[in-house]
């Protein structure tokens, strides 16, 4: 395996299908050619509510038909994005908690993740992701923002 400069031979990166995630994964394939990358897509199941078809709301809890649904929805789409001599690794629950015990128990060297471009409301209410995996990671974490991408 060629040595990188900055050391980083075993590489997670978050992937939530999001533009800002597929640019982040783009950005580590280019930035650290050779490193192991392992892409990581965490369904979110934590208790919450989803849109249904009929325009209401339907609450998602971790036994629910809809989470299942989702899930195997998420997988074949994470199995489409990876690439000859990477890995993929899907998870249910926190996506904050799921990123970080996942690159620890990988040894992951670098954690890669998007940064969604948001409003001062949306980001007080809702918070970042890659912000809070940023301040609980005891590895480095980059994160990356698709060009232009400015609110």
């Amino acid at each position: 395996m060629t040595q990188l400069p900055e050391g980083f031979q075993r590489i997670v990166v978050g992937v939530d299908f999001s533009p800002s995630s597929l640019h982040a994964l783009e950005v580590a394939r280019t930035r650290f050619p050779g490193a192991q990358l392992r892409l990581l897509h965490v369904t979110d199941a934590r208790a919450g509510t989803a849109p249904d078809l009929m325009g209401g709301i339907t609450p998602i809890t971790p036994d629910t038909e809809l989470l299942r649904t989702l899930e195997g929805a998420d997988a074949e789409r994470l199995s489409g994005l990876v690439q000859e001599g990477e890995e993929a690794a899907q998870l249910v629950g926190d996506p904050v908690t799921g990123i970080l015990q996942d690159a620890q128990a990988w040894g992951a060297e670098l954690i890669v993740v998007g940064t969604h471009a948001q409003g001062a409301l949306e980001h007080f209410f809702l918070g970042s992701t890659a912000e809070r995996v940023v301040a609980r990671s005891p590895v480095p974490v980059l994160t990356v923002r698709v060009p232009g991408d400015r609110r």
